[in-house]
């Protein structure tokens, strides 16, 4: 039996020792983020993507391990525990094949078979399976036993049968088979429940369908489940020839036969081989086939959560890294119509400076007087970026502040429509009451938005993940996977980016590698108690925050401006050592050598070497002391709306207009134009070639350029294509559901896949609101 640490390191297509050195840090409470930038060495050069992978699948097989001892010995206890069997355990490398194997000697309820062997049918179970020839009747007149329970001879075939089933069913070899046969001939059908065409309607497309089991992707996988599950469809399993119930077979179907093969069951005319296929009959009917459907629905349903969530995570990914509008005094103003558009000034470090209310739109219309209160505030904080949510009356609010702008060019101002997905749950959320006590819920959406232009990942941590919704599916998966994933992604973000220790708040400080809430709380309370911090070795000073820790968060956490111009670097204060190396050899001082991009390129990072930095470390430091503290994120650009385009009736067929990339699932990309209901490029609209992955073309936060292909009133959809080639009319004559991946058409049962537009591609179920 191979070990974890060979296992993972197969897996990962690297050295053992690799994989023990890391499996060691992370038993040691390091971060994947620190092990990834300051521990290349002793991995070997690690990423992230791969310690987040290893970090994973050890956290499997150890379960794995766990749970192969606690098996064996309930088998050993039991007294059955033969070598065959201990072998078979220790080499069964998925937890299924380990449950397959346990399944015999697992503790379970009273059966009918334990009910017959302690009646003393076994005997008769066995002598029929094993000579055919002999007739059931005669041989089970013999064990009717009232006293027994076995009243007659059916009773005594009926329990000899149990014993059977009971038999087949729990032979790990058959099962892995009949498994392996199901999941690549088996397809997944749908139909509506009968009554629930009318409510169901969104699931329109799932009322008479079916797919092959192992092909359907994960959002169609999901939307059928979310079907059945609300009540609306029938979910089964089917097998090829059960498709066509005038071309089904007349005798038994391919699995009943291949139970039958490993048992030596034949129907060849013998007095026992009609029971004995009976027999067979129903062990597959009654009991494997339903087990093996729950099984497999159920893996399909695990495959597409893990899709779903991966999903979720790269979208969250894109939107936390998205290029920040940097620090300027910005004016976030959150959109509505009767209850006012709420106005928050931050200035450049993010601190709210002023709040207001204003009634632009019906039924006040204050047009003239807000701009006015818009105009006087903007003047008196030097504002010059205006910040509006995307919700409710936000084309009303843009065109608001577009006219702002042009009255007033004296103040230099810029507009730009964000998203405000997570605002209101920040708003009405324990950190934002203890950050403004004393400001109205509402204003507090404001601040969000503004704020989240100026710095989208300093904001977006205070949301939790899941409120931001950019997931696929997202309320129908495994929460608490969910949440791991989506913690990872955010750590990983934060710390790649870097934190501002004098800048961060709390809830960006907890995202550090190594830092606790608390801690980060600690952090925040020395800081405002005794000032900014001067150097790194100040945060040694901060309650509760011990060597561990500062090992750890050091490295991502930046002070600018303060003693040492390092600090404001990502290189850790553990590697200071090389620099000063480095400052010994070119006779240099740090503040000249640090940005001097020509120089350092021609220094040789091998001779700044040692036992404990090697080559990977000395190259991160001269990379980082071309540009320190550099931002991964993108330059600040976004999209402009087009004028007189506000509302889905306003859209017309082959419109072309720019728009941003709010989400992105496995079947294209969603798009936000301006008319408060995104539009989908489906994946086959993409581009012009064959796009598996949207992700090869779009991620969240791009923007791009759309032609509209159709406008489903009713149904508050969209249809867009990325190939400005592209007309309406070749469309709605030509337009398909493509298959994802594959490029085929699903299929329909007991008709022809009709021709249906790239609305249908959105799925039933999946809405995008905000």
């Amino acid at each position: 039996m191979k070990s974890i640490l060979q296992r993972l390191a197969e897996e990962l297509a690297c050295r053992e020792a690799q994989v023990a050195a890391a499996v060691q840090l992370l038993d040691e409470g390091a971060t994947v983020p620190f092990i990834a930038r300051y521990r290349k060495e002793v991995t070997g050069g690690l990423d992230d993507t791969q310690l987040r992978l290893l970090e994973e699948r050890l956290r499997y097989l150890r379960e794995l391990e766990e749970r192969r001892e606690a098996v064996i010995a309930s088998v050993r206890e039991q007294g059955k525990l033969t070598d065959e069997l201990h072998a078979q355990f220790l080499e069964a490398d998925n937890k299924q094949r380990l449950e397959d194997l346990y399944l015999p000697y697992k503790q379970k309820r009273r059966t009918k078979a334990q009910i017959a062997r302690e009646a003393g049918l076994a005997p008769l179970a066995e002598c029929l399976l094993g000579n055919p020839g002999l007739n059931p009747e005669a041989e089970a007149a013999a064990y009717v036993n009232a006293e027994k329970g076995v009243a007659d001879v059916k009773a005594a075939l009926d329990g000899a049968r149990a014993i059977l089933m009971e038999q087949f069913s729990e032979d790990a070899g058959l099962i892995g088979e009949l498994r392996d046969y199901l999941w690549n001939q088996a397809h997944v059908k749908t139909a509506v429940v009968e009554g629930k065409a009318g409510e169901g309607a969104k699931f329109a497309d799932y009322f008479d369908y079916h797919e092959p089991l192992r092909e359907m992707p994960s959002h169609r996988a999901l939307a059928v489940l979310r079907g059945r599950n609300e009540g609306v469809l029938n979910l089964a399993l089917v097998l090829p020839e059960e498709l066509d119930a005038a071309a089904k077979p007349a005798g038994p179907g391919v699995c009943e036969l291949k139970i039958a093969k490993k048992f030596g069951i034949a129907n060849a005319g013998r007095a026992a081989d009609k029971w004995l296929t009976d027999t067979v009959r129903l062990s597959w009917r009654a009991k494997i086939f339903l087990s093996l459907e729950t099984e497999l629905l159920g893996r399909v349903r695990e495959s597409a959560e893990t899709e779903a969530i991966k999903v979720f995570a790269t979208n969250l990914k894109d939107l936390l890294l998205a290029a920040p509008a940097g620090p300027k005094a910005t004016l976030g103003l959150d959109p509505g119509i009767r209850t006012g558009v709420k106005v928050a000034v931050v200035d450049a470090t993010g601190k709210l400076v002023d709040t207001a209310v204003i009634y632009p739109h019906e039924p006040r219309h204050q047009w003239d007087q807000s701009i006015a209160v818009l105009a006087a505030i903007c003047a008196q904080h030097q504002v010059k970026l205006i910040a509006i949510g995307n919700g409710t009356a936000s084309r009303e609010t843009d065109r608001l502040a577009g006219e702002l702008i042009k009255r007033h060019p004296e103040l230099g101002m810029q507009k730009l429509v964000v998203s405000e997905a997570g605002a209101s749950v920040y708003s009405a959320s324990e950190l934002a009451a203890r950050e403004f006590p004393d400001l109205d819920v509402s204003l507090r959406g404001a601040v969000s938005i503004a704020r989240r232009l100026q710095d989208p990942l300093a904001e977006l941590v205070k949301i939790d993940p899941k409120a931001i919704g950019v997931g696929q599916y997202q309320h129908d998966v495994n929460q608490t996977e969910l949440a791991r994933m989506l913690d990872a992604v955010v750590e990983d973000c934060v710390n790649a980016v870097g934190v501002d220790a004098n800048m961060a708040s709390a809830a960006l400080l907890a995202r550090v590698s190594g830092l606790t809430p608390t801690l980060a709380a600690n952090i925040v309370s020395y800081r405002d108690a005794h000032g900014a911090f001067a150097n790194r070795r100040q945060l040694m000073k901060v309650p509760r925050l011990g060597d561990k820790a500062f090992e750890q968060a050091a490295g991502f956490l930046r002070i600018g401006n303060g003693d040492n111009p390092l600090d404001a670097s990502a290189v850790h204060p553990e590697a200071y050592p090389v620099v000063e190396k480095i400052l010994a050899k070119v006779q240099k001082d740090v503040k000249a050598l640090i940005g001097d991009v020509a120089f350092l390129k021609k220094l040789n990072p091998a001779e700044f070497t040692d036992e404990q930095f090697g080559l990977p470390t000395v190259k991160d430091i001269l990379s980082e002391l071309e540009k320190p503290g550099r931002d991964p994120r993108p330059e600040f650009k976004t999209a402009s709306f087009a004028e007189g385009v506000e509302d889905l009736k306003d859209l017309k067929v082959d419109m072309v207009l720019e728009g941003v990339v709010t989400n992105v699932t496995n079947f294209g990309a969603f798009v936000d134009i301006g008319v408060h209901q995104d539009g989908l490029v489906h994946v086959s609209a993409l581009a012009n070639r064959f796009v598996k992955d949207p992700r090869e073309v779009v991620k969240a936060g791009d923007v791009v350029k759309v032609k509209v292909l159709e406008v489903d009133l009713p149904r508050k959809r969209i249809a867009l294509t990325m190939r400005l080639t592209d007309s309406a009319h070749h469309h709605a004559g030509s337009g398909e559901i493509k298959r994802e991946h594959s490029g085929r058409q699903p299929r329909v049962a007991g008709r022809q896949p009709e021709p249906q537009n790239a609305l249908s591609a959105a799925l039933a179920g999946l809405k995008i609101k905000r």
